[in-house]
């Protein structure tokens, strides 16, 4: 797709840019020397954020060292699903521009961010189910880019009590940033210096906003990038990811630029396609080897995928939506698809080892930490003491997988058990989660010195797992109907609907045998009537009290 820049931009020549960039020069230098503020840069290494770090480099090296007084932090999120060939150029732009700083005495230094192990992607995905992210439910970009970030700003306000993040945000980028940035500029308390209500006691400074992508790419190839790494070849990556292989010279409103390329996480499917990784692909025989990471994206990117995925939600409960059709919001994905992504994940790793260029031939899709974390939640939260994971991985690397948690090895329950349970149980699946949650519901308070919360837990397991799947959602529907008939005061609707035989389930006859037993007993022998889903199942053994 071609865009070209909004007119409220007009094209400036090479004389006014050069103005330009020496009045923004004096205007970092003179925020910098005010205060003792530290600074934050957000980094991707793209060619704007790019930009801002070489006019800020360039602006400080030219004070005298006595006025280098505090120290710029420069910030680059690892989403540990970036596209290899980006994650390569940021990792060598890091070691160069820390080498740099230090030869030349400049008070910069680079963090390189990464999402917490219990948010990272294939954690989440893999590990607790969610769906590939779209629109409807976009959980990526919060927990591998916003929090990391988030957090390191707010440790240092903690330690200085304030911050100013500086970004290379422009207005040109799009209608909807250029409304957002104005938005924020009416707030502004000092000049240039925008608030975020996301980053508390934080300003923003955009030096760039009022850019053009040409004139950024113009900075950039006739202004030497001061720590040594080469404007070009970032210039190159971001043309091999254009779909024609061309960046052309921009000469009036109606070129296209080479800075509508965009780089991101392979795995992304917030768009409907990775141009950026296609063209690579197409653009660059040598870059073939992508080819894995773009089908796992493209297997990701359904429309439609409930036959993947549970029929309740994540915590168990059918939940229903829709008005003329209503049915179940699908949950997670379940125990044979998160089982086939990690195959793919692990295949993708192999072949790409296999095919890759010598100096990416260790490169990681799924770290050794995110697959343990994957295997306790598989264990512990899904209760799925099969223990699949590590013959998934000796499968497909040929390798026994070494896990750094030792105390994941030592367990009452495994596989021998988890087969054995499967034969009983037969074709009814339903009855095998059942029966594997309870058991090992048991084993998690096995050791424990109180029990008391055992009881409530093996409730839970009746309450998710206890029916089958249609009457789980017939159960739904029912309770729907209840709720709407109640909140409309409609009580012969509800007379209806608890007295006709027709729509009564199962668990709507338990409950009215136990009534008719209860009344049948004599007073001073009646039980206090208990409805809990341990009581439905169970309905003829007798209620203990729980354990203190």
């Amino acid at each position: 797709m071609t865009t070209t820049q909004s007119p409220q931009f007009p094209l400036r020549n090479v004389s006014q840019l050069v103005e330009d960039i020496a009045t923004l020069t004096k205007e970092i230098q003179e925020l910098y020397c005010q205060d003792d503020i530290p600074w934050i840069v957000g980094v991707s290494w793209g060619k704007d954020s790019t930009t801002v770090l070489q006019l800020i480099w360039n602006a400080i090296a030219a004070l005298p060292l006595e006025k280098r007084h505090k120290t710029i932090h420069v910030i680059t999120t690892d989403t540990l699903v970036e596209n290899p060939i980006v994650s390569v150029w940021v990792r060598k732009s890091i070691k160069k521009l820390q080498n740099a700083a230090i030869q030349q005495q400049m008070p910069v230094k680079p963090h390189l961010l990464h999402p917490s192990l219990k948010e990272s992607f294939w954690v989440c995905l893999i590990g607790k189910g969610y769906p590939a992210p779209r629109n409807g439910f976009r959980w990526c970009t919060d927990r591998l880019k916003i929090q990391p970030v988030n957090y390191f700003i707010r440790d240092m306000v903690r330690a200085h009590g304030e911050t100013i993040v500086v970004l290379g945000i422009r207005k040109a980028e799009s209608a909807t940033r250029a409304a957002t940035m104005k938005k924020h500029e009416e707030d502004r308390l000092r000049d240039r210096l925008s608030p975020n209500g996301r980053l508390i006691n934080s300003l923003v400074y955009t030096p760039i906003e009022d850019w053009r992508t040409d004139e950024v790419w113009l900075y950039l190839m006739q202004w030497e990038n001061p720590w040594g790494h080469s404007n070009k070849e970032l210039f190159a990556m971001y043309r091999g990811a254009t779909a024609d292989n061309e960046c052309p010279l921009v000469v009036d409103t109606s070129t296209p630029s080479c800075g509508d390329s965009r780089f991101g996480c392979w795995v992304c499917t917030m768009v409907s396609k990775d141009k950026s990784m296609e063209a690579m692909i197409q653009n660059d025989e040598e870059k073939e080897w992508l080819q894995p990471l773009l089908d796992i994206r493209n297997e990701l990117d359904v429309q439609d995928d409930k036959d993947k995925r549970d029929f309740r939600r994540i915590y168990g409960r059918v939940e229903l939506f829709g008005k003329e059709e209503i049915e179940p919001i699908p949950g997670p994905y379940t125990k044979y698809w998160r089982e086939h992504w990690l195959r793919r994940v692990l295949q993708a790793q192999v072949e790409v080892r296999k095919n890759a260029p010598e100096d990416m031939k260790d490169i990681t899709l799924i770290t050794m930490d995110e697959l343990s974390e994957i295997r306790q939640i598989w264990l512990d939260q899904k209760h799925e003491f099969d223990d699949s994971l590590p013959k998934i991985y000796e499968e497909v690397t040929g390798e026994p997988f070494k896990d750094p948690r030792r105390e994941l090895e030592r367990r009452l329950l495994g596989e021998d058990e988890w087969n054995v349970l499967a034969e009983i149980c037969g074709d009814d699946v339903m009855h095998l989660e059942l029966m594997t949650k309870l058991l090992d519901t048991e084993r998690q308070h096995y050791t424990k010195t109180r029990r008391s919360n055992i009881y409530n837990e093996l409730q839970k397991c009746f309450e998710t797992s206890s029916r089958s799947r249609e009457d789980a959602i017939d159960n739904a529907h029912l309770k729907r109907h209840l709720k709407t008939a109640a909140a409309q005061g409609d009580v012969e609707s509800i007379k209806q609907q608890l007295t006709n035989p027709e729509k009564e389930n199962g668990d709507l006859k338990i409950i009215k045998e136990k009534i008719k037993e209860n009344l049948k007993t004599p007073a001073n022998n009646q039980q206090q009537l208990s409805l809990s889903w341990g009581n439905l199942k169970f309905s003829n053994q007798p209620t203990e009290p729980e354990e203190e």
